[in-house]
Formats: structure tokens, C-alpha cells, sequence
């Protein structure tokens, strides 16, 4: 596939002819490729903008971005697809983190936020409500793919590929390389362009936001998600997967009706798909497809439809 243009050296792709656009921004490790199934739904109806996050393209010179350079490129990104029309962001992992801080940065620019697997995931809230245990683990995991980007070159790849595999990330191998962990480098190590200067997200725009059960850890706090929760306008779906580590995969091909997001009287799920995605392996095809159906928030029959595909979740 054809990029329908580049911005600040990064390929963008766009499909479907509708009024409302959808930015599509991934985690790791992933590639603009996680985002397949999504677009094959939603394109009839959004224009879907998706992009492989700066830094993250295997084929690219491998080098790290800063926040505020990340911020930039996405700005670059939002306001040459934007059509000078709001833009509904769909996120997940880093894709979270970097798309809830552009949201901070530019309100104007967005109408609605769908957010998969990452909450306020660096609040110290977050931090208590982790274990001993949890928090040596999330530490193992990061620390390993920081040092596996400061080394670099095929043994920093071999490790990267070796850490997607313990979290039972299914992305594809070939798209994979320690370049993508360079947010893990900047977390961790404090280096130049750390992660400190983050603002603190709370979405005044109808956000939902869609989580795996069956982890070890979380990465968002309760108060956060009963807080999110209480906002109008928002939703907090948990999904209950059946088998995994860091990963699950939800065991139910429905979703019980419940409390409408934004301002639609109820949300229901559509039949679990068997189909799962090509690419990626952060989030679960099925909170993706999920998040991306209820990126829109009218439908004809006044409900939200999640569709599920079978796919694994991982941590962020």
C-alpha cells in the first residue's frame, strides 16, 4: 500500500471517504499494519488516517524522538489530515500515552478519544496500586527493552523479539527491532527528552476507554477509571479474556448492553469475530475493533456496536 502522503518523513495512510476522520495512533510494537481490521470496518463510513509512530519503522534511520519532537509530528500529522475538522484519536499503549498528551497540548483539535489498555499510567495513583511484585515486573520488562535499545544492532533486536515473545505479543517478527523501544530508553533512563514534563490527562471530549482484565498489572488506577467513568459523555469497558500472561484474549462474543457512551442510551457488542488481526501485538484485536466501532458515537439505532475479534492483549 501507497502512502497518501508523507509529513515530516513519516508515510501517512488514508482510507474511506467519510465526513469525520479518525487518527489512528499504535503502540508498541507495532506498526501502522495493527490498525487493518479497524480500517476495513470503519472506512465506509471515516476517513482513516494511520501512520507507523516515528522512531518505529524498521526501514527507517533508527533514532529516538523526544516528547515534545514526537508532539510536533503528530501536529504535523493531525493538521495535514484534518481537513480543518476536529479529529477523533484512537489509541493504544504508547499511542495513549503520546495521544492523550497532544490532546492536553491542542483541545481545539480533537472531538472524542478512544483509548485501549492505558490510563494514567505513570500517576503515582497507579504506582500505589501496584504490588511489590507488579512493580518489580514492570520494571523487569521496561529496564530490558531501554538496555535492549542501548545496545542496538542485532543483539538489541534479538532481545526485543525475544521480550515480544514472553509477553505474548503475536506482531509480526519482521517489522520488529530494538528502535521501538527507544520510549522505554527515555522512561527509564531519564535521558534527554524524558517523560517527566507530562501533563496529567483528563478528557473533556466523550472518551472511551477499553481494558484487558486478565493481566498481571494495570496501567491505570481505579480512581482513574471511576473517575473517567463518572464524566459525562464517557465509558469504561472491561473485557474478560481467557488465557494469557501479560496478554488475554476476551472468552465472550458479546458484551452485556450497559450505559450508553456519549450520549447514546446503550452500547452493545457485536459477534466475536474469528478473523484475528495480521499485525501487532499490544492490544487485543478485539478491545481495537472494539474501541474503533465506538469511535462512533451515532449509529441509526441509537447504540454503539463493538465488534470482537480474537486477538491478544499485552502490556503497554
Amino acid at each position: 500500500m501507497q502512502p497518501a502522503m508523507v509529513v515530516d518523513g513519516i508515510d501517512v495512510y488514508i482510507e474511506g471517504e467519510g465526513t469525520e476522520t479518525i487518527v489512528m495512533i499504535h503502540g508498541w510494537p507495532d506498526t501502522y499494519r495493527v490498525w487493518d481490521a479497524q480500517v476495513a470496518e470503519l472506512k465506509n463510513r471515516y476517513r482513516c488516517v494511520r501512520f507507523t509512530l516515528p522512531g518505529f519503522d524498521i526501514e527507517k534511520p533508527r533514532r529516538s524522538y523526544t516528547l515534545n519532537a514526537m508532539l510536533r509530528v503528530l501536529l504535523h500529522i493531525v493538521n495535514s489530515v484534518s481537513q480543518k475538522q476536529k479529529v477523533i484519536l484512537m489509541l493504544h499503549d504508547w499511542g495513549c500515552v503520546f495521544g492523550y498528551e497532544f490532546y492536553m497540548r491542542n483541545k481545539g483539535l480533537v472531538s472524542a478519544i478512544v483509548g485501549v489498555d492505558i490510563g494514567d499510567a505513570q500517576s503515582k495513583a497507579t504506582s500505589r496500586s501496584r504490588s511489590v511484585g507488579q512493580k518489580l515486573m514492570v520494571s523487569s520488562y521496561q529496564s530490558t527493552l531501554a538496555l535492549a535499545w542501548a545496545i542496538g544492532g542485532p543483539i538489541g533486536n534479538a532481545m526485543t523479539r525475544a521480550m515480544v515473545g514472553v509477553l505474548g505479543a503475536p506482531s509480526p517478527k519482521q517489522y520488529i527491532s530494538s528502535g521501538m523501544n527507544y520510549p522505554y530508553y527515555i522512561l527509564t533512563g531519564g535521558a534527554a527528552g524524558s517523560y517527566s514534563s507530562l501533563v496529567p490527562f483528563v478528557p473533556k471530549v466523550p472518551m472511551l476507554y477499553i481494558y484487558g482484565t486478565n493481566k498481571p498489572f494495570m496501567f491505570h488506577s481505579p480512581q482513574w477509571t471511576e473517575n473517567l467513568a463518572a464524566r459525562d459523555g464517557c465509558k469504561v469497558v472491561a473485557l474478560e479474556p481467557t488465557t494469557g500472561r501479560c496478554c488475554a484474549r476476551p472468552n465472550a462474543s458479546t458484551i452485556s448492553s450497559s450505559t450508553g457512551w456519549t450520549s447514546q442510551p446503550r452500547m452493545m457488542a457485536a459477534r466475536k469475530r474469528k478473523t484475528p488481526l495480521n499485525a501487532g501485538g499490544s492490544a487485543s484485536g478485539t478491545a481495537q475493533t472494539a474501541a474503533a466501532a465506538a469511535a462512533r458515537p451515532h449509529t441509526p439505532d441509537g447504540s454503539i456496536r463493538l465488534s470482537c475479534l480474537g486477538r491478544r492483549w499485552c502490556c503497554g
